[in-house]
């Protein structure tokens, strides 16, 4: 799958990047992250960012500059692995994830970040992960074992991008063989039942959920828009602050459809949103 990619013509010679820091050992299984920071010594704790990256919870890794604009910006940021759905099944991923957030509040001292300011984004199915982080802080079903118990999973705010989100219609006319939902889940959907409640962000939500922006191409079949609708909704009823932009002639992964179209916003313009964002509401107001 194509590394979906946003640091094209950004600046990043002055950040530093730290590589395959293990996190979390899930019994023979190391989970390692990279980190990637702005150079030089700080003199006031940083918030932190964690990316989540794609590939249908099949395929995918944590290595990628994927965070470098992020960094270059002024935030420690932080790459994830989690165990793909080959490895493990549901609610695994999710339990990854929360550990390497506790692990950042562990280590929130030494590594300068504030412990108070910890934001989130993925894409594709780091998406349904980094939304499930946003409404899930808390539940005690995903938190999974070991591995920095005792601090908190919570997010201060998240970025979901053409995340999937229910999996039940994501799924309708497709091979429920060999999907990647139902790979994920362990098997068919209608004889996983609960394990795909769990797996639905929109399960989770309450008042209580951090500010999301979520951004979706409106020409996406591989996750269609309204999977991003659906959590959309599900957030304004509950009195979340959350902001669904569509993209427009955009596809997965914001390529164009139809092709050589032009998506609105750009690439570029949709890194500059998500950069506002995260300054809202995790940078400190001067």
């Amino acid at each position: 799958m194509m590394r979906f990619n946003l640091f094209d013509d950004v600046p990043c010679e002055n950040v530093e990047e730290i590589q395959d820091v293990v996190f979390c050992v899930k019994g023979s299984r190391k989970l390692r992250l990279n980190i990637a920071r702005p150079k030089g010594m700080q003199r006031e704790r940083l918030p932190a960012i964690v990316y989540i990256h794609g590939g249908a919870w099949i395929e995918g890794d944590h290595r990628g500059p994927m965070n470098y604009p992020f960094a270059a910006h002024g935030y420690f940021t932080i790459s994830i692995e989690y165990r793909l759905s080959w490895e493990a099944t549901f609610p695994a991923q999710i339990h990854d994830c929360k550990a390497a957030v506790r692990w950042l509040r562990a280590h929130a001292e030494e590594l300068k970040i504030d412990p108070d300011r910890i934001g989130v984004w993925g894409d594709s199915a780091g998406g349904h992960l980094a939304a499930l982080l946003g409404t899930s802080g808390g539940v005690s079903e995903l938190e999974g074992e070991g591995c920095w118990e005792g601090y908190s999973s919570r997010v201060n705010a998240v970025i979901d991008l053409f995340g999937p989100t229910d999996l039940f219609k994501l799924s309708k006319g497709r091979n429920m063989l060999y999907s990647p939902e139902c790979m994920l889940v362990g098997g068919p959907l209608e004889e996983k039942a609960e394990i795909v409640r769990m797996a639905n962000p929109i399960t989770y939500v309450t008042p209580e959920a951090p500010p999301f922006l979520i951004i979706h191409g409106e020409n996406d079949e591989i996750v269609p828009f309204s999977q991003s609708e659906l959590l959309y909704n599900a957030l304004r009823e509950a009195g979340v602050e959350a902001t669904l932009i569509k993209v427009k002639n955009a596809g997965h992964m914001f390529l164009p459809v139809p092709p050589n179209a032009e998506i609105k916003p750009s690439i570029k313009e949709i890194l500059q949103i998500m950069i506002a964002f995260f300054d809202k509401h995790l940078k400190k107001k001067q």
